[in-house]
């Protein structure tokens, strides 16, 4: 990667402090729009980023659309206004109608900066942040199910992220392959392009356990993420059914919302039937991860590609091990043999044999993984390094 390539968060950096507002009333702060695809994607991603916006005298209005979570969102300091978005939409005319209304927005709010997350967000908020005069900043997460696959479909959402991104002052990556991918194909700037370390962690409401050294063949995995076939679900079950045979004991649970409108979408159906099989148990969804991650040995994502996977820092931040497959975004979350084990990509033999290798270690050594990964995200994925970051793009002109 050339040198021009700033990476905004080196490691070892020192902790940053936000500065608390000098300004009284809401009515005289900067506004800062952020918009995603869901209001639960902001409250569960970005609470933190608000939190510190806010501290630094920002006035935070969250566009996305109305889901249940609005009070979770006013309850961190922001404001809602309310945007229908199909996130797996193709309607031209839908998404026409969608740039107006990011356009309406921004016109009346007049923000400081349009930040965006998720796909149609950062394309259409973008653009209307462009015709509007406003400063965009784009947080690309994640490259979706589109850039798994070459075919129309890629082409197209590549034609209009380059469209979208042209105008934008900064374009937040969350791993090197993401960014060289979008520079080589000319989709962003090499000189606006930023490396950030996911969305952060809250290092202490995600504090590890008391230390329990579990009896080394009774294990419990734990698969955090929506029920898509694009996070390796149907390898981790795979590989259930390989591990069970050896060691029968061993239990496998899934936790993540089931019924996403989403093209990869595990069907219900194929759940119960794992459930009624008894190689799985399925956990439903939380809001709030943090007693499954107790209950787990062994945290796992065999995902086909990610940006900065937040189940996996979630779990390093909790002192669990890990196991994940070896693709952009995992791969700088799990150091092989320190703090968990990669696999092979869309291989549930691969991942079946790092889960024995997970229940073959001595319980200290679960430890001491788990004791590395804690280390890990203390170093490099701390939150306030994500506000930090996020203020200096704001103020840079």
């Amino acid at each position: 990667m050339s040198a021009t390539n700033t990476v905004i968060i080196p490691k070892n950096s020192p902790k940053v402090t936000i500065p608390v507002a000098a300004a009284n009333s809401q009515n005289m702060c900067p506004s800062i729009v952020m918009s995603a695809n869901s209001a639960w994607n902001i409250v569960n991603f970005r609470a933190g980023l608000i939190r510190d916006l806010i501290a630094s005298g920002h006035r935070v209005v969250v566009v996305a659309p109305a889901d249940g979570y609005e009070s979770r969102l006013a309850a961190l300091g922001a404001e809602f206004e309310p945007i229908e978005i199909n996130s797996s939409g193709m309607s031209i005319i839908e998404d026409s109608r969608l740039l107006l209304r990011y356009r309406r927005i921004l016109r009346r709010l007049q923000p400081a900066a349009f930040l965006g997350f998720t796909v149609k967000p950062n394309i259409y908020g973008s653009l209307a942040a462009a015709l509007s005069g406003v400063k965009a900043i784009n947080n690309i997460s994640g490259l979706g199910t589109a850039f798994l696959r070459r075919g129309p479909l890629q082409s197209l959402v590549g034609g209009l992220y380059r469209l979208a991104l042209r105008r934008s002052a900064t374009i937040f990556f969350q791993n090197r392959e993401d960014l060289r991918m979008f520079v080589d194909r000319g989709l962003a700037d090499r000189k606006r392009s930023r490396l950030l370390p996911g969305s952060g962690i809250d290092l202490e409401r995600f504090a590890p356990p008391p230390v329990d050294a579990a009896p080394g063949r009774d294990l419990r995995f734990l698969l955090v993420a929506r029920l898509l076939w694009d996070k390796g679900i149907a390898e981790y079950v795979a590989a259930a059914r390989i591990v069970r045979a050896r060691y029968p004991a061993v239990r496998f649970d899934i936790l993540g919302f089931l019924g996403a409108d989403n093209r990869s979408a595990v069907p219900p159906d194929a759940v119960a039937g794992w459930q009624e099989e008894g190689v799985v148990d399925y956990l439903g969804s939380s809001d709030d991860v943090r007693p499954f991650v107790r209950q787990a040995d062994c945290v796992v994502l065999p995902s086909y590609r990610e940006g900065m996977p937040r189940s996996l820092l979630e779990a390093s931040a909790m002192a669990r091990p890990l196991i994940a497959s070896d693709v952009p975004g995992c791969r700088e979350i799990v150091d092989d043999g320190v703090n968990g084990f990669l696999c092979e990509v869309r291989s549930g033999e691969s991942l079946a044999a790092a889960m024995i290798r997970m229940v073959e270690l001595d319980p200290a050594e679960r430890i001491a993984m788990g004791k590395s990964a804690r280390l890990k995200v203390e170093r490099e994925f701390d939150h306030r390094l994500i506000g930090a970051a996020y203020l200096e793009a704001i103020d840079r002109g």
